[in-house]
């Protein structure tokens, strides 16, 4: 067994016999140790004399902020077309890059970086010259696109008003992509609304061909993959608008409560101002802040998750591991027409070289064997993504 997990943010290791280990960004960390040279040199400037000058700069957020509060977080992770090497996508709060790391060794290597792309959603293949990805864009939608397996030459091969994730190179088509496509509704003013379900589309790059492949209008279809004999899996759950419609009930309610939500705004707006100049809030309710990602709610598939509400829903009195989503989240295999649920409360999977499935509930990893057993490998928390890394022919 080797395989790796993204957990809160950061990538964990397991391996037969061998304690969960975390896998460290050294140009994370070079990030946060540079935020913290920067602190150091202007502390001049927020002390005495120089605090009242600062002062101004403080209010619109040009000094530095607190290195513990910078977000630095792994986004994706995937196998790197190199044996035992992993290829993950890091993300700051200025900044987007994929870097390679080896299992072994934990030697850093760093392809692609930019201020302008966020990229995620990872997909190489060993001795595949090309790295799918999804690209976020500022308008809210996402494009599929290919770089070189060195990280260079990105490019973009999908378009419109939509958000395509999930890339997946399809096996014996170098050249062919199996994704996650849904549309962006706006109103008439071009303002973001909602989202439509996904479908899951294959992209020839060859020819510039986009097919649906699977759609329902009451279901997302996530996280596409194809396995060696051509079956089609994917994860599907139920399909839910982001925006319900409006009701007479909520419109009264919403009426009555504005007195009070104005006040909160005010108030809020004044803790601001007292914390910025004193650096204390007009309130220290809440307790301290905690550190790590907050796994209530968890952004999944390019959609906000609520783990509450799945934990309440799910495992009252079976002793089994409760996951981050419910039951509805299945693991499908679909091959001529034939549909199969392989397993439930699935939030990410991995098709292994021997015909099993790694998967995970968000809070343990089991595997599912090709006879159809399933067993527990590892519990966590906040577990986003999943993926095996044993290589049969290494």
């Amino acid at each position: 067994m080797k395989i790796v997990y993204l957990a809160k943010g950061k990538v964990h290791l397991l391996e037969d016999g061998k304690a969960p280990k975390v896998i460290e960004s050294k140009f994370g960390q070079t990030v946060r140790d540079r935020a913290v040279r920067i602190i150091q040199r202007d502390a001049w400037k927020n002390e005495g004399s120089g605090a009242r000058f600062m002062s101004g700069r403080l209010l619109w957020g040009d000094a530095g902020r607190d290195p513990a509060e910078m977000r630095i977080a792994v986004k994706s992770l995937s196998r790197s077309p190199e044996s035992d090497r992993l290829l993950y996508a890091l993300e700051t709060d200025d900044m987007g890059g994929i870097f390679s790391i080896s299992t072994c060794d934990l030697e850093e290597q760093r392809l692609f970086h930019h201020a302008k792309y966020f990229v995620e959603h990872l997909c190489a293949a060993p001795g595949h010259g090309l790295i799918a990805c999804a690209v976020r864009n500022r308008g809210g939608t996402a494009n599929i696109a290919i770089m070189k397996a060195d990280g260079s030459d990105l490019k973009e091969v999908t378009e419109g008003d939509s958000v395509d994730l999930a890339p997946s190179w399809m096996p014996g088509r170098p050249m062919e992509l199996l994704f996650q496509s849904a549309g962006v509704g706006r109103d008439s003013a071009g303002i973001y609304r909602d989202l439509g379900p996904f479908s899951i589309c294959s992209l020839d790059l060859t020819r510039g061909e986009i097919v649906s492949l699977a759609e329902n209008p009451r279901c997302d279809f996530l996280g596409p993959r194809m396995s060696e004999d051509g079956a089609l899996f994917y994860i599907s759950r139920p399909y839910k608008p982001a925006a319900p419609a409006a009701s007479p009930l909520q419109a009264f309610k919403d009426f009555l409560l504005f007195p009070f939500r104005l006040l909160f705004a005010v108030f809020q707006w004044l803790n601001f101002f007292t914390a910025r100049y004193t650096g204390r809030p007009l309130t220290t309710a809440g307790g301290p802040r905690k550190e790590g990602a907050d796994i209530r709610q968890m952004m999944i598939w390019g959609n906000l998750i609520n783990a509450n509400e799945a934990i309440r829903a799910k495992y009252r009195d079976t002793g089994e591991v409760p996951g981050l989503v419910p039951a509805t989240w299945q693991l499908v295999r679909e091959k001529a027409g034939h549909r199969e649920v392989l397993a439930k409360g699935v939030l990410s999977y991995d098709l292994c070289v021997d015909g099993s499935i790694v998967y995970t509930n968000g809070n343990a990893i089991y595997r599912r064997e090709p006879e159809g057993n399933c067993r527990k490998l590892h519990v966590d928390d906040g577990i986003e993504q999943v993926i095996d890394m044993v290589d049969l022919n290494s």
